[in-house]
């Protein structure tokens, strides 16, 4: 199973929603979601996977972004009543960061009503593992995403889904021409031979948050594909005016002219690259965020073909 960890922005929860909408994912896919806003885009996305009985698991305790003091001061607020209500329903999966609350913290979520073999937990920091062995004495997890490193291997016994972040961020957008072409990643081939009941990462957007976007002078486009013995590899597109912020629609079709010409050959047919096609071919510029969008559906789609022949 793969279980793609997503910062819950807009354009990221419009994926994963989207792909279940038009049926392009199948049920080993398991989105993580760390919220950042409390909006209606997260509580409709929760909605809709419940309606569809695919399971979505969000984080409780998010570590960036503003959920948590929204939903705090969310007094009468619609969208905060609905997720609470919706933290009820079978295929929405409470998940928690440990941290050194992680105890006290757990246990207010199990009076609330969570189980305890129903929670989702992520391991980042080993200094919280004896807070893991000491809840979790009696009774497992449903899933522990961990590094793959053996002092989380030792204590953790069950359940674990191997956890990294693949994307290796660049400083500049216009930093990606010095390597526009490498390794991303084999977790799905090997994951449960060693052991994990699946595999997690930032998807083609890594691990680091930013709260708000910013007119970059470069456009650039982050496309996964499978090599010929399925490791799967980033392709970098790249646009070439790069001196300054003007002209994105500019920037975008240059670096998608590049993606076109590049796909003749790798003949990729998702429904990220089946739009971004259509964008070439219209001469149409959607927006950085849809790019971003298109971009993480075509990785989780391409998951989830993977994982459906296999398993």
């Amino acid at each position: 199973m793969y279980f793609p960890y997503l910062r819950g922005k807009q354009f990221e929860l419009i994926a994963i929603r989207e792909l279940v909408e038009y049926k392009l994912i199948g049920k080993n896919i398991l989105p993580i979601i760390e919220p950042v806003k409390l909006s209606s885009t997260l509580t409709k996305t929760l909605e809709l996977f419940s309606q569809e009985a695919r399971f979505i698991a969000p984080i409780l305790n998010p570590q960036v972004g503003n959920f948590l003091n929204e939903i705090k001061n969310s007094d009468s607020d619609k969208n905060a009543e609905k997720f609470v209500d919706l933290l009820e329903n079978q295929y929405v999966l409470g998940t928690h960061i440990t941290n050194e609350n992680t105890v006290h913290e757990l246990k207010s979520l199990f009076e609330q009503g969570i189980e305890k073999d129903n929670i989702i937990l992520i391991h980042k920091n080993r200094d919280y593992l004896a807070q893991y062995s000491e809840t979790f004495a009696d009774k497992e997890t449903r899933y522990n995403l961990i590094p793959d490193e053996s002092v989380f291997r030792r204590t953790i016994r069950h359940n674990r889904v191997l956890f990294n972040d693949k994307f290796a961020k660049k400083t500049r957008n216009s930093d990606y021409i010095n390597a526009i072409d490498e390794f991303f990643s084999d977790d799905h081939l090997y994951f449960a031979d060693d052991g994990y009941k699946g595999f997690s990462d930032y998807s083609v957007i890594g691990s680091d948050y930013i709260e708000s976007g910013f007119a970059p002078y470069a456009v650039a486009m982050h496309i996964v594909y499978f090599d010929e013995k399925n490791n799967l590899r980033i392709r970098h597109f790249v646009s070439d005016s790069n001196d300054d912020i003007k002209d994105p629609a500019g920037k975008f079709g240059e670096a998608l002219t590049k993606l076109v010409k590049w796909n003749k050959e790798k003949n990729l047919d998702t429904y990220g690259i089946r739009k971004l096609m259509e964008h070439y071919e219209n001469g149409t510029y959607p927006g950085l965020g849809t790019v971003k969008k298109l971009s993480v559906m075509h990785h989780i789609e391409l998951m989830s073909d993977f994982l459906n022949e296999v398993y």
